[in-house]
C-alpha cells in the first residue's frame, strides 16, 4: 500500500469538533501515512478554543504550519501531496480557492492540489447556503474539487457530539481513500 501525504487545512468556521476527530482518526490510521501538513488559520485557533475549550491541536504529532509560511513542502506539486482536507472549511476560504486567491498557505495549497489533480475535500459548515456560496461550491467542483458539508448521518445512533462528528470524518477518510472500519449502512 502506498502511503499517504495529507495536507489538512483547519479555518475559522464553526465546527473544530469536525477537526479534532479528524486529527484522533489520522493518528490512529498513521500505518497508511506517510505524512500529515497542517495549517490552522488564527481564527481557526480561536474557534477550537472556544468550541472545544482547549488547545488540544498542539498535541498532535503533525507537521503544524504557519498560514502564511509559503516555504512549506505542499505549497508546491513536487512534495505530492495526495489529499488536501480542508475542515471545516469556511465560505471565505471557499472563495478565495474557487478564484484562484493565493493570498496565504490554506489558499495557495488548494491552488496546487487542484492544478496538479489531486484530491481537494472542502468541508464546508455553512447554513444556509446564499447562491455565492452555490456558486464557488459549483466552481471548486468543476476543477476538480469534493465539497462535502458537514452533514452528519444518524442511522448509526450516535450518543455523543464527538460520534456525530465522526460519521462526517468518516465519510471524509472514504473520500480521502484510507481503509477504515466505520458504520456502513446495512451492513454487518
Amino acid at each position: 500500500m502506498n502511503k499517504k501525504k495529507v495536507i489538512v487545512a483547519v479555518t475559522g468556521a464553526s465546527g473544530s469538533v469536525y477537526a479534532k476527530v479528524l486529527f484522533d482518526k489520522l493518528v490512529e490510521l498513521q500505518s497508511q501515512i506517510e505524512a500529515v501538513g497542517v495549517v490552522m488559520s488564527d481564527n481557526a485557533k480561536e474557534v477550537w478554543q472556544f468550541e472545544l475549550g482547549n488547545k488540544d491541536y498542539e498535541n498532535y504529532d503533525f507537521n503544524f504550519y504557519h498560514k502564511n509560511d509559503f516555504n512549506a513542502p505542499f505549497a508546491s506539486g513536487s512534495a505530492k501531496y495526495d489529499t488536501m482536507i480542508i475542515v471545516p472549511c469556511s465560505m471565505g476560504t471557499l472563495g478565495r480557492i474557487a478564484h484562484g486567491i493565493s493570498n496565504d498557505l490554506i489558499s495557495r495549497a488548494a491552488d496546487v492540489v487542484l492544478k496538479e489533480r489531486r484530491k481537494l475535500i472542502a468541508v464546508v459548515r455553512d447554513t444556509p447556503f446564499s447562491l455565492i456560496h452555490i456558486n464557488n461550491m459549483k466552481t471548486v467542483t468543476e476543477a476538480g474539487g469534493i465539497i462535502c458539508p458537514a452533514n452528519p448521518s444518524y442511522y448509526s445512533l450516535p450518543k455523543t457530539i464527538e460520534e456525530v462528528a465522526g460519521t462526517v470524518v468518516s465519510r471524509i477518510l472514504d473520500l480521502a481513500g484510507f481503509e477504515q472500519k466505520s458504520y456502513r449502512w446495512n451492513e454487518d
